[in-house]
């Protein structure tokens, strides 16, 4: 004979049931109750930080990119290194992630915590900062859902092969975003993030230098006299975009058949026949752009989501609490 619960008991299974899903449940209004501020405070902080600084933008869609690739958008990137564990942000890939975007993520966490203590996660934080900031700039407004906890995990070791490098072949590029479920077009929607933001010379030398055939020639000649002493510089860079580099729009695509991509990665997805029909789809027509943009970035938003009693509030953005 199975013997029934006590009724007691069933209420505590019932109440730690319904905890556990309403906590697990990602909503656009998670904070409206238990903290009222929350879009004030993360407008108040972008604004300020964008006026201020205009490469915020690109730098924090980078940084959300490096975070949410990895593991999904947990904030493991923002975890600094200790003396017992070299973090993700100390990977050779993300040693060049600008220093504005995770400045603008610790603004708004401590305006936050001022505000609402131990209740908003440093992973909503770093995703609405970045659809904020795209749209600042003049890119697509999308949904951002909310709930996110923060990852408890950030190990340097993991980042190597499965974060894009300018250098990969497109066949390992596009593996690394088939391996988390999202398609080849979602893949030339995304590498339009390259319509804003700059990259490092080292990150594209060995292109303008030895393999000069994909670039219009005026434009290798440029590169070359602004990256000449990038070996003793190591800080020089080059606008992605040289057409509008601070405005988020279709140009980026439009460059690439004219061999005004900067990457060795830019050329792939006008070269390979997977991905160059989506580039000249979006050449063509920003509003599709846009739109898919969108609907990919609300997709990477909740890959690999971290819910419930899976991740923390972190009490600081760099450190597992």
């Amino acid at each position: 004979m199975v013997k029934t619960p006590p009724p007691f008991l069933t209420i505590l299974i019932f109440l730690s049931l319904f905890t556990y899903l309403s906590e697990s449940r990602l909503n656009l209004n998670y904070y409206s109750k238990s903290c009222p501020r929350f879009n004030d405070i993360m407008r108040d902080t972008i604004t300020n930080k964008q006026i201020t600084t205009p490469t915020t933008a690109a730098a924090t869609l980078r940084l959300f990119f490096h975070d949410a690739i990895l593991n999904g958008v947990d904030a493991s990137v923002l975890i600094s290194s200790t003396p017992f564990n070299k973090a993700e942000r100390d990977a050779d890939i993300n040693l060049s992630l600008p220093g504005d975007a995770f400045d603008v993520v610790t603004r708004a966490k401590t305006a936050l915590e001022l505000s609402c203590p131990n209740t908003v996660s440093c992973a909503d934080i770093l995703a609405v900062a970045t659809r904020d900031l795209v749209t600042m700039v003049g890119g697509p407004y999308y949904n951002v859902v909310l709930g996110r906890k923060d990852g408890r995990i950030s190990k340097a070791s993991t980042v190597e092969g499965n974060l894009p490098k300018p250098t990969m072949p497109m066949s390992q590029i596009l593996e690394i975003f088939k391996k988390r479920n999202f398609t080849e077009q979602e893949m030339v929607a995304l590498s339009g993030a390259h319509t804003i933001g700059f990259s490092h010379c080292k990150e594209f030398s060995s292109s303008i230098y030895n393999d000069t055939n994909h670039y219009n020639p005026r434009f290798v000649q440029g590169l070359q006299r602004a990256c000449g002493d990038y070996q003793k510089n190591p800080t020089l860079s080059v606008f992605n975009d040289i057409m509008t580099p601070n405005k988020f729009d279709n140009l980026y695509y439009q460059n690439l058949p004219k061999g005004l991509g900067l990457l060795e990665s830019d050329h792939g997805l006008n070269s390979d026949l997977r991905t160059q029909r989506f580039v000249d789809m979006y050449a063509r027509d920003q509003n599709i752009f846009f739109r898919d943009f969108a609907r990919a970035m609300e997709k990477l938003g909740v890959y690999g989501v971290k819910t419930g009693r899976r991740g923390e509030i972190r009490h600081r953005c760099d450190a597992i609490n």
